[in-house]
């Protein structure tokens, strides 16, 4: 069984998300679901999957998108010794919600991959870069893809999977 936690970003992510058909392809895996998430408050989010990580039976992998990408850098910070990596897709952009000062500010405690767009509308391309070159995190252009949720065509994504195996096998290695 996998400790895998999807974390949904504003107004979650709907039974044809991406994120839906992942959890559909790991069994074991649980959702993270916000008790408000049409309101992104980066603390309470954030608490909500340390409270997740915290109830795990082992360390967890951490796929997050949007805002929920932001929750789990910050979340990540507090529990880094629970965490095996984190794969954050088309994260949004700290400054346009007020939370960049929330976020970690030097190397992330875990292996990660950000995942962004080159025409995302949530934050633009050289931002997310700049973001994960900050962090250390590994960084992935996945061209101009919108910002990978259902209006942009991303029901089943298996690149997602395979970039979190990807992840999974690196820190293995």
């Amino acid at each position: 069984m996998e400790n895998v936690l999807i974390v949904p970003g504003l107004h979650g992510s709907g039974p044809a998300h991406w994120q839906s058909w992942l959890h559909a392809q790991l069994p074991g895996s649980q959702r993270v679901e916000q008790a408000d998430s049409a309101t992104p408050d980066l603390p309470v989010w954030s608490q909500r999957l340390q409270d997740a990580i915290g109830r795990a039976s082992a360390p967890v992998w951490i796929v997050a998108h949007s805002f929920g990408s932001l929750a789990a850098l910050h979340a990540t910070a507090r529990q880094a010794g629970r965490v095996e990596g984190v794969l954050l897709v088309a994260p949004a952009d700290p400054d346009k919600f007020g939370v960049a000062h929330l976020l970690p500010r030097e190397s992330f405690p875990a292996p990660a991959i950000l995942a962004a767009s080159a025409n995302d509308p949530w934050m633009g391309l050289e931002k997310a870069h700049g973001l994960a070159r900050s962090l250390g995190l590994s960084f992935l252009n996945l061209g101009r893809v919108g910002h990978v949720n259902t209006e942009s065509g991303h029901g089943p994504w298996p690149q997602g999977l395979a970039l979190l195996r990807m992840l999974q096998a690196a820190v293995a290695a």
